[in-house]
């Protein structure tokens, strides 16, 4: 969609995820896989300790990450989770089946006050539910890769490059602390967390590193799609195979998909709110990345979105009114406040589109 947030267009039309795609069918993923050979040798071990961090969460792709980083290429991760602060029952299973298939793992419990206020300003200032956990997903691997010693952190994909965004990574694999802020939180941390007025103990796995403790610890941040064909769908079959991954038994909220993104509560809220701002869900996010890997046709993927897209998700809202210690009208009027007028308008209580995709 054209209101995605940094995106772009050729003169064909083509936004940079479907350019990434045709350039994909013919980029030379051998000196990309030698590329990555020389960078895992260049941080691998032989003592025993660990020479790479992968935060996981059980899900497909950190799955997939660890599976390769480990069995493929003979190093030795250390995965690390931050426990979303609304966990699924699905989710606490993947997460343990992981683990139990063989990898050493550390989960990172921040103070849930904490995490909960952050969140919370995150909503309201802007339009993101679940920011101070994203931000101690960025914020604790680094930190804990430094006290460790490892100069290595896998992610999954670079969503960026694959969805659509910002191409600075699409030639260097490379990224750094202030590339995390500015894009990954959207230019938000000095905003939210510095100013949240929490004590430093409460933001200690929100803190970034400083630079002197990534002087002395070099870190390099990296993603696998950078240095593979990025396949949801494939890393799904293996995490199923090899980490005794789960799907859910029906779809997921606002979507037609059931094996993605089952951990939390929180992200059938963050994918209605990228709704409300940008007149794109979860459904159609999903249905443009089954486009792009050939395993669905443009007619299919309308209706699909059609159907799905949108959906405001009523079976949590209980839930969600507890945890941010909101009432209903507050919480909608945080809402509100994010709805795009230029392509929504209320009725009876709920925005509905003023477009069709077609």
């Amino acid at each position: 969609m054209s209101t995605r947030p940094r995106i772009s267009f050729d003169e064909r039309g083509w936004c940079n995820a479907c350019q990434w795609t045709e350039k994909k069918k013919t980029l030379d993923w051998a000196a990309r896989e030698r590329q990555l050979g020389a960078l895992l040798d260049k941080h691998r071990r032989d003592d025993g300790e660990f020479d790479v961090l992968v935060p996981v969460s059980g899900g497909k792709d950190g799955s997939y990450v660890s599976y390769n980083l480990k069995h493929k290429y003979g190093m030795n991760p250390l995965c690390v989770t931050v426990t979303p602060p609304l966990p699924l029952p699905l989710g606490d299973r993947n997460l343990r089946a992981f683990v139990e298939s063989g990898y050493n793992h550390i989960s990172i419990n921040v103070s849930y006050d904490a995490v909960r206020t952050l969140n919370r300003r995150g909503l309201v200032e802007m339009g993101f539910p679940y920011f101070g956990w994203l931000t101690a997903m960025q914020a604790a691997p680094v930190r804990l890769a430094a006290r460790l010693g490892i100069g290595l952190i896998f992610y999954g994909e670079d969503g960026e490059v694959e969805y659509g965004g910002s191409t600075e990574t699409d030639k260097n694999p490379i990224y750094d602390v202030a590339y995390m802020k500015r894009v990954y939180l959207e230019g938000g941390y000095e905003r939210v967390v510095e100013t949240a007025g929490l004590s430093a103990s409460d933001l200690n796995f929100f803190k970034f590193p400083t630079t002197e403790e990534i002087a002395r610890t070099p870190i390099e941040i990296t993603h696998w799609s950078y240095f593979e064909n990025w396949d949801p769908y494939r890393n799904y079959l293996v995490a199923k195979e090899q980490c005794g991954l789960q799907e859910a038994e029906s779809a997921g909220a606002g979507t037609f998909t059931n094996f993605a993104q089952n951990d939390q509560a929180l992200y059938g809220l963050h994918t209605y709110l990228m709704y409300l701002k940008f007149g794109f869900g979860r459904a159609n996010q999903d249905a443009s990345i089954e486009i792009r890997r050939g395993a669905m046709d443009r007619d299919q993927a309308v209706n699909l979105v059609r159907l799905y897209d949108g959906h405001y998700p009523e079976e949590f809202i209980d839930i969600y009114l507890d945890y941010y210690q909101m009432t209903r009208e507050e919480f909608d009027a945080a809402l509100d406040h994010w709805a795009n007028r230029d392509l929504f308008e209320k009725v009876d209580g709920y925005w509905q589109p003023l477009f069709t995709v077609a």
